[in-house]
């Protein structure tokens, strides 16, 4: 059996080399946290020795949200990387306070048992045969202009649509998800909305009633997290069911996870592996949830393909029915084409199109 990276590094027989890639934007993309033009991603190749090709990660950090810091991370990456090269391999404590390299290195570790490159989990998905749904996701602006991004959605063949609230005018808000409606019922068109905590707790509730009058599916994160027993509350009084995002980021251990979700008790979890340590810590969040009957889906955080097709491939094992928040792929002119693309609301993988890693030069791997 193929020795796993650990049992390679410990034989001084894994090396690793990487370089910083910075995706560019085809538009300004408004977020919670600000208008964005570039993300940084830290691409890794790992080689090991009984591999004949190089395996590849992707580190994807969101500052003020993710648990590291794109300021400082470099600087965990070189300790790794000369761990590595003497033969160490960092305990649990290092993984924690750097989760989204932990995903990075989980990537790479999977796809060393496969046959073929960036194929982590063999499937109909990979074969070309299944797709997975997806939410056409509308990015913040002003409300005509998010009207007109969810119509182009559903012309294009979305049958869920996510959009941001809290950020401009409730009440002009209220109007576009009654736009919509009007045009759209429940059942010709699922709509998600995700509050990214901008919701103050003495208002949220009055709040969550009145978006509950549009039909929606549920909310994101309606106030910030931190405050678990406000959140428990909404959650149990709330007629619109809730989606925990955020809350999940620094909760690691399995008992932690447990206590979260029986402290606060929300209708869905929505998993960023990135943002959680990778796929074997969401994992363990599906498993807390389908014991407390807690719906999940699973969401990119900006990843290029090389991170989205990670997360896609894993989640086409789960066999969900729910539509995941996948549809990140067409948003860098500076991406990796790879075999994914987005046709009719769905995620699907070509066969017949190749990766392509032309755009990392040779001579800027450290």
């Amino acid at each position: 059996m193929m020795m796993t990276f650990k049992q390679a590094a410990e034989n001084k027989a894994l090396r690793l080399a990487w370089q910083r890639h910075d995706l560019l934007f085809n538009f300004s993309a408004r977020t919670s946290r600000g208008a964005i033009s570039t993300k940084p991603s830290w691409i890794l190749r790992f080689t090991h020795p009984e591999c004949p090709r190089p395996l590849y990660g992707e580190v994807n950090i969101l500052n003020g949200l993710s648990i590291e810091s794109t300021t400082h991370f470099e600087e965990s990456l070189i300790a790794f990387q000369e761990s590595l090269n003497i033969g160490n391999w960092p305990d649990g404590d290092f993984w924690d306070k750097n989760p989204a390299l932990s995903f990075a290195v989980e990537m790479a570790e999977i796809e060393r048992l496969t046959d073929t490159a960036f194929e982590l989990f063999p499937s109909d998905f990979t074969r070309g045969k299944a797709s997975i749904p997806i939410n056409g996701l509308v990015w913040m602006d002003n409300v005509e202009r998010m009207y007109n991004q969810a119509l182009a959605k559903i012309e294009a063949g979305f049958s869920c649509i996510k959009l941001k609230v809290g950020a401009e005018d409730f009440d002009l808000e209220l109007a576009l998800l009654s736009s919509l409606r009007k045009s759209f019922s429940p059942n010709e068109l699922t709509i998600r909305v995700d509050a990214n905590g901008a919701f103050a707790p003495s208002e949220a509730l009055e709040k969550l009633k009145r978006l509950s009058d549009m039909g929606l599916h549920s909310i994101e994160q309606p106030i910030r997290q931190g405050n678990r027993t406000k959140m428990a509350e909404l959650c149990r009084l709330t007629p619109l069911p809730i989606a925990l995002d955020e809350e999940l980021i620094g909760v690691h251990s399995k008992e932690e996870k447990h206590q979260m979700l029986d402290e606060i008790r929300p209708a869905y979890i929505i998993l960023k592996p990135a943002l959680l340590g990778g796929l074997a810590a969401a994992d363990v969040w599906i498993e807390a949830a389908r014991e407390r009957n807690v719906g999940w889906w699973a969401t990119s955080a900006l990843e290029s393909n090389i991170g989205l097709n990670a997360i896609a491939q894993w989640v086409f094992e789960k066999q969900t029915d729910l539509p995941q928040g996948l549809g990140t792929g067409q948003l860098y002119h500076n991406n990796f084409p790879s075999p994914l693309y987005v046709a009719g609301g769905e995620l699907s993988f070509d066969r017949n199109k190749l990766w392509d890693m032309s755009q990392l030069p040779h001579d800027q791997w450290h």
